[in-house]
Order: structure tokens, then sequence, then C-alpha cells
């Protein structure tokens, strides 16, 4: 039992996980034009009076004359430009914002959806950024872009909000104002054209703004905002150890012990909410191993739950009262409905009373704070009547004779040992059976043994033998504390077992919530997590599980099945719009629910980030309704199903995000480096045929234009080369055709190709005339000879020479080409082969891309070779590379 004086744990986490947050002040409004935005600034300009830094990231006008005006006093950060469909519009800049660290930043429209290419696609998810850093945020909302309001505004306006926020933001604000407006006052506003333009008014008063519109939609901003008070309220009362309750709401608590059928008493309570609009729960009271767990009870649980009710099941030992009071204190309640227990009742309930008799006194004693009803039950007294019995427990025709061959195996033992003990001390054998029957069956068989062991010890063992009546004052006291320690010490032993058993079946919950968390964070894909999921949920229930998810091109039509276990179920029509009633409105359909209950299957929604991603389905081997207690661990296994779920397309996200970026990257750096690279060529070639268009030319200088023109046409022609192999590279689609090739006739060509390039470098071929060939594509294996020479030339001095050299090493090729040059700097020799990297040598640094000798390692990994560099002692670098020897090639 909690200690209701003390703080509530979950209370002071929360308000520990808000410290280092920015608080989150809301102006919620019924409709457009009630003055939510310049509430809002009014109220941040008396805080900018008082020297607190407030900004402006993103206010709205509209062209309205007063908000422009109250924006004059106030610091406004430019907004972030995006070019869309042929316009430059603005965006909050969450980056400004936050590099501003004001104390207060006032971000208007809280539902906006962003332009494709911002941070995030809502701005409520900016705002959050922003709270995250520390920054308080006022911002506006009005209440048909609440999440779980949309459908109700839809069917009140008939027009349907596209951007919406989820009920999270609302119930995580730190304060709601709301700024309410009389409908009539908003439509003379309207009229006035103070909120739209005169045309667009006057259609907006015939439609959206029609004066039953509006009041409803007050309706329901005044009733979300108490609700959040509400909750603030019983935060409040929870962090501070306050005992409750506050008569500030109305909430109702239908309290359904064990043994009472109570749907009667869910009906009343039902119809006490509706009258007062007020919140109810149902709690079901029962022992630790009490027929809520099965029958009767659990089908007046889930009566309440399909009639709106927050439903939890209270399993208490002691005192059952107390431990309702308790809850009520927690919950904020105000009423207590009970039903009240049958005048009527067997004279043993004298001795041990019901858990509803215990309720009723206890309550009528200790709930002085609260308003108590006691309701007239039509409903049966339930005495596990359901057919039903709790596990472990042998059926009732067996029970009776179970205890009874106990009693009479002890009563032959205790006959036995009569001669070498006392009798009193005989009488400890009857209680250890008692004992055991407790353990084993439970307390009724424990208290049927104690009567049977009173009267087998009266009859067998006491004076005058095999009668009931006792002379003896002596045996009188003996019996009848064996009687009395009997039932006492059976009724310990049956709590003992039914807290093991509650133990044991709690242990069993959470180890399976444990293990299926834990593969689910294992898991690396949506399949993985799937499969994880549907088989843990059938072998928990017992019978069958499904995945539903909405179909690849939309959320329209009949959801998928994304996974089954034990196989995959052929769905009827009806299954189909259960699955998709619980997909489209977050809430649990078909068996043993309040939407299509005459489906076989139960669908529960997934729900994360506010909205559903798919949905379970679950069928239990019997065909009968989910059991309460598996139904709620049915309903947890939803939850993580759900986070994990959400969890693995985070991930997805974050790495197209990262893709992205990276891609973004590679293209600003490509474009900056090749539009140098490629211009310095043409500039080349242009100066020299404008020159050859003079007539008075030599031919010596002619000849060195024409050199000039060929040698920087070549060099493009690389540079566009090395583009389009990166580009292949970079899809995937370089495949090498390969073929057995003389690696001299390789060298040869690229020599060819850079005859200009190697003009100054004298090239060492050391290839041996009968060395094997190679078994690559001549063509690209070609380029990595182009590239790699060409970086040797580039980064060697004038006369250094280049030598390439191949040998035969452990079954494979490999080919080394070393020049005389500055070498690589000190740690950047696994750095040479990554796109746009070149060696840093002062503004004379050699021209290029610096994607030559990446493309040169895509294309040698491509053959199933590698390649490495190193720095040559003497001085230069070296780039070697292995590749795989021809079949043909392969000497004997």
């Amino acid at each position: 039992m909690v200690d209701a004086r003390r703080p509530s744990p979950e209370a002071l986490l929360n308000i520990a996980r808000r410290e280092g947050r920015g608080r989150l002040k809301i102006f919620l409004g019924a409709a457009p034009g009630v003055g939510k935005t310049y509430a809002m600034l009014d109220a941040a300009a008396r805080l900018a009076a008082s020297d607190l830094r407030v900004v402006v990231g993103l206010v709205e006008t509209h062209g309205r004359t007063e908000t422009e005006m109250m924006l004059r006093d106030l610091h406004v950060l430019p907004r972030r430009p995006f070019f869309h469909n042929g316009r430059i519009l603005h965006e909050l800049d969450v980056d400004g914002v936050i590099a501003y660290a004001p104390d207060l930043a006032l971000i208007d429209e809280l539902a906006h959806s962003n332009l494709s290419g911002s941070r995030h696609e809502k701005r409520w998810q900016d705002v959050e950024d922003i709270l995250d850093a520390g920054i308080d945020v006022y911002t506006t909302l009005n209440v048909q872009h609440v999440e779980t309001l949309n459908d109700m505004v839809a069917r009140i306006t008939g027009v349907r909000v596209r951007e919406t926020v989820p009920d999270k933001v609302l119930s995580e604000a730190d304060e709601i104002a709301l700024i309410d407006l009389p409908p009539d006052e908003l439509i003379a506003r309207l009229r006035a054209g103070k909120v739209y333009i005169e045309d667009q008014a006057a259609r907006a008063v015939a439609n959206f703004f029609a004066k039953g519109n509006l009041t409803a939609l007050r309706e329901l901003a005044l009733r979300t905002a108490a609700d959040r008070i509400d909750r603030q309220l019983q935060d409040h009362m929870a962090s501070h150890a306050i005992d409750g309750p506050w008569p500030a709401q109305e909430r109702i608590l239908v309290v359904l012990p064990e043994d009472m059928a109570g749907r009667d008493a869910v009906r009343a309570g039902k119809r006490s909410a509706d009258r007062a609009r007020a919140e109810w729960l149902a709690i079901g009271v029962s022992s630790l191993d009490g027929p809520h767990r099965h029958g009767a009870g659990a089908n007046a649980l889930r009566l309440a739950e399909q009639l709106g009710a927050r439903v939890s099941l209270l399993e208490v030992d002691q005192d059952p009262a107390a431990e309702v009071i308790a809850l009520a204190r927690r919950e904020n309640v105000r009423r207590i409905l009970l039903p009240r227990p049958p005048e009527k009742r067997p004279f043993w309930h004298r001795f041990q009373p019901t858990m509803h008799e215990r309720l009723y006194q206890g309550l009528l004693n200790e709930a002085d704070a609260f308003e108590l009803t006691l309701m007239s039950e039509g409903d049966e007294t339930v005495q596990h009547a359901s057919g039903v019995k709790p596990p472990g427990e042998p059926l009732s025709v067996f029970r009776p004779g179970i205890v009874l061959a106990t009693v009479v195996t002890t009563t032959g033992l205790a006959a036995g040992l009569q001669p070498f003990f006392p009798t009193g001390s005989l009488s400890l054998l009857f209680m250890t059976a008692t004992v055991a029957i407790a353990a084993r069956m439970g307390r009724k068989p424990a208290i049927l043994a104690a009567g049977l062991s009173f009267l087998c010890f009266n009859f067998f063992f006491t004076d005058p033998l095999y009668t009931f009546r006792i002379f003896d004052r002596t045996q009188l006291l003996t019996l009848v504390l064996l009687l009395v320690s009997s039932i006492l010490t059976g009724n310990l032993a049956a709590r003992l077992r039914e807290r093991v058993i509650a133990q044991k079946a709690a242990a069993e919950r959470t180890a399976k919530l444990y293990d299926f968390s834990r593969q689910a964070t294992a898991a690396a894909s949506f399949d993985e997590v799937i499969e994880v999921a549907v088989h843990h949920v059938s072998t928990v229930i017992g019978g069958e599980a499904m995945v539903l998810v909405p179909p690849e091109n939309g959320r329209t039509g009949p959801l998928d099945i994304a996974g089954a276990e034990p196989m995959r179920p052929t769905l009827a029509a009806r299954e189909l719009t259960a699955a998709r009633f619980a997909f489209d409105h977050s809430e649990a359909a078909g068996r043993g629910s309040a939407t299509l209950p005459a489906t076989d299957w139960l669908f529960l929604p997934l729900r994360a980030s506010g909205k559903s991603i798919g949905v379970l389905g679950i069928r239990n081997n019997v065909g009968e309704t989910i059991a309460t207690e598996e139904r709620k661990l049915a309903d947890a296994l939803a939850d993580q199903v759900a986070l994990a779920l959400e969890r693995i397309r985070l991930s997805d996200d974050l790495a197209q995000s990262r893709l992205t970026s990276e891609t973004e990257r590679l293209r600003t750096a490509l474009l900056s480096s090749v539009s140098h690279d490629l211009r310095t060529p043409l500039v080349s070639i242009l100066g020299a045929a404008e020159s050859l268009e003079n007539q008075i030319l030599t031919d010596n200088l002619r000849a060195i234009l024409i050199t000039t023109i060929r040698d920087e046409g070549e060099r493009l022609d690389r540079y566009i080369q090395n583009l389009l192999d990166m580009t292949r590279l970079g899809h995937g689609a370089l495949k090498p055709r390969t073929s057995p090739s003389d690696l001299r006739e390789l060298v040869g060509a690229a020599r060819q190709r850079l005859r200009g390039p190697l003009r100054d470098h004298p090239l060492k071929i050391d290839i041996p005339d009968d060395f094997p060939p190679v078994d690559v594509d001549p063509i690209l294996m070609e380029q990595v000879f182009v590239n790699i020479l060409d970086n040797a030339a580039k980064y060697s001095g004038v006369g250094a020479p280049i030598e390439v050299a191949a040998q035969l090493t452990d079954g494979m090729i490999e080919v080394a080409i070393q020049d005389k040059g500055a070498g690589f700097p000190a740690g950047e020799e696994n750095r040479v082969f990554d796109m746009f990297w070149r060696a840093t040598q002062g503004d004379g640094k050699p021209a290029g891309a610096g994607l030559g000798l990446a493309i040169c390692r895509g294309i040698v990994e491509a053959h199933g070779g590698t390649i490495s560099a190193s720095a040559v002692p003497q001085g230069g670098a070296c780039i070697s590379f292995r590749l795989p020897i021809a079949r043909t090639g392969i000497p004997e």
C-alpha cells in the first residue's frame, strides 16, 4: 500500500525530468480571431518591461494593425528563407532562436506544418527542441488542432483540420491560458474585418463561424483547459503529499468487490458520470487470487471499460477499504459508488466476512472526506459461479474428497502414534494437516479440514471414545484450541499461498515484458520486431497473434498483415473492418470491446508519437473473451511493440537524414572542387584557341599551342571520366567485366594517355615478360593506372622518376607504383583514398578534385582486391594494390 502522506515517486520523477527544460505556456482559443496572439504579445511585453530577454521567433500578424503595433517594442529574429514552388517563403529559424538564447521565445501557430527541408515536419517539434535548450516558449493554439478532438470538430463544423498537435504536447505544457470570446463578439470582429478580409469574413460567418459552431467549439476549449488544469492539480497534490480530495472537478469512483457481479453498479456509475459530466473510474477490488481475474468480475470491469471508464484492478490483503481510500485520495475522487451488500447473509459471514462486507463496513467507518453512495445491486452474488476456477485449485467436485482423505489419513497416523505420545500432542498432527491443505488448496478447504479434524479428534481420541461427548475439561480445552489454531494457521497458510501465487504471476508478467523488451531492443529491423512481437503475444495469451500495418501506398484501404503466429490467418470482412477502426480511432475493436464485439479477434492500436502506426490482433485458442489480466498484459505488450516499431522508424529516419546530409555535403564539396578544376583546362583551351586566330604566329609557337589544347583536353577528359566512374560507384552500377589481361599492356595504354603529364618524368616498368595475366576489366584497370600515375606526376618534381613494379605474393598479383615526390603527411596515409582529400602544400598545390585515388579504391575492391598507401623511407609515396590471378594464367 502506498503511503498517501508521502510525495508520489512518479510526480517527483516528473519534476526532476523537467529540470533544465524550458517552460511551455499555450494560449488556447476556440477559433481564429479570439485574440490569442494579441494576448501572448501583451503578456510578453509586460515581461520584457521587467528586463526579461524576450524574442519573437515567429508571429503571424495576418495584416492586423493591433498585432503589428504590439511587435514594435519586441526584438524580432529574422526567419529562415525557403525556395518553394517558385517563391521564397520563410519559416521559424530554430537554430537562430537557440543561438540567441533568450529567456522567452514567442512562437505563433503551434500546429503549423513546416515546409519541406525544414528541421522537423511540424512546428510543435521545433518548439520541443527550443524547450530542450532551456528556453521558455509562449505559443498559440486553436482547439480544433488538438489531435483527439479532430473528429469531434469535423462533426461540429463539417471541416476537417489537417494540421494537428498530439495531446501529449498539451498534457506536458506547464500552463494553459484560455483566451475566451463570446460568439457574438467574435462574429462582430469578423464582420468588422479584424479577422479576415470582407469577402472571406462573409463566407466564414456562413460556414465555420456559425454561432452554433462557435458555441460548441467554445465548450470544447473550456473543457480542454479544465481537464489540463485538473491534471496540474493532481500533479501538485501528488508531489506535495497533499491528502485529497480537493473539491475542484467532479470525479466518480465505482468500487466493484470480487464477490459481486457488479454490472448494475457499472451502469449506475456511467449514468452518474454522464449527468455530472465527470470523469469516472472503475476498480475491481480482489483478494490476491480473487475472481476478478476470471468470470463475472472480469465481465463487469470489461463493461466499465467499454462504457468509457478508466479501469484498474486493486489486489488487497489486510484492509481493502484503506486501499480504496488511498487510491481515491491519489486520484482526487470526490464521490465513491459501492453496491449495497445483501441484507440476508449466511451466519458464518459473521466470523469470515466477504470482501464486499469488509469494504462496506470499512468505507462507512473511514470515508468521511468522501461522498459515499450505496446502490441496490440486482446482480447475484458471485461465489465462483462463473464456472471458471482460479488457477492452481482442483475442481470443486474433488476438493471435499481430498480434504476428507487427508483427515482420515491423519487420524490413522495419530491412532498408530497414540501409545507413544500424550493425547494432547496428537492434535499437532491435525493442525499440520490443516496447514498443508491451506497451502495447497486455499482458505475454504482449510476451514473444512479444521472442522473435520475437530470431529475426528473428539470421536477417536477423547473420553468417552467413539462419542462426541466430552467429560474432561482438559480435553475440552485441547479440542477448542485445536479448532481455533487450525482455523487461524490455515488462514495464514492460505493467505501466504495467495501471496505466493500472485507474486509468481506478477513475476511471470514482468519476465515476459522484460524478455520481449530485451529481444525487441536487439531487433534491428521492422520485420524482426514484428516477429518477436507476435511470438511473445501468442505465447502470453495461449492463442494467435498478428500485427497489421497500413498499406505502403497510403493510409486508406484494408490493413496488411505484417506478421502472424503460429500461422497467417485469413480475415473476414468484419475482422478487417474492426482492425481498420482500431487503427483510425486509436481504440480497441473486436471481441470483448464496445466496437464490433461479434468478431473472433480483438484488435489493439499501436500508438506512437500521438498516432496509430499499426494494430495488434489477438485471439485465444478457446474462443472466449480474453481475461482481464491477460488483456492488461496484452495492452502493455502493445505499448512495447509500438515503442519498438517507433524506435526502428526513428532509426531509419536518422540514417536517411544522415545520408541526406552527407549527400548534400559531398555535392557541395564536389561542386566547389570540380567547378575550379574543370574551369582551369577550359581557360587554357580557350586562351590557346584565341591565340591561334593570330595569323602572325610562328610555326613553333603554333605547335606549342596545339599541344597545350591537346594536353588540357585530355586532362579535362580525365576529370569527366573520374566523375562518371564516381557516379557509377555511388549507385552500385560499377560491375567489372573481367577477362585475362596483360599488365604491361595496361600500363602502356595508361602511359599513352598520360604522355603530357609524364613528359618530364622517366617511367621505369619492372614487370617480367612471362608475368601471368591478371583477371580484371581492362578498361577500368587502365583507369586505375591512369589515376595513380597522374597523381604521382602531379606531386613529384620535374625529372623525378616513377617506377611501376609487379610480383606474385600469396597467390595474388601485387602492383606497386612509387614516386620520388614529397610523400604523404605523417598519419594521413589512410585518408588518401577518401573523396575530395588532397595533400595540402600551400597555394601552389596541384589542381584536382581529390577523386582519383577514391575511384581507384572502388575499382580495385570491385575486382575483389585491396589497395593501400605508404611512405617511402628515402622520400616519396607508394601506392600498391593486389588483384587475383586469371585462372588461365596460374603457372603449373
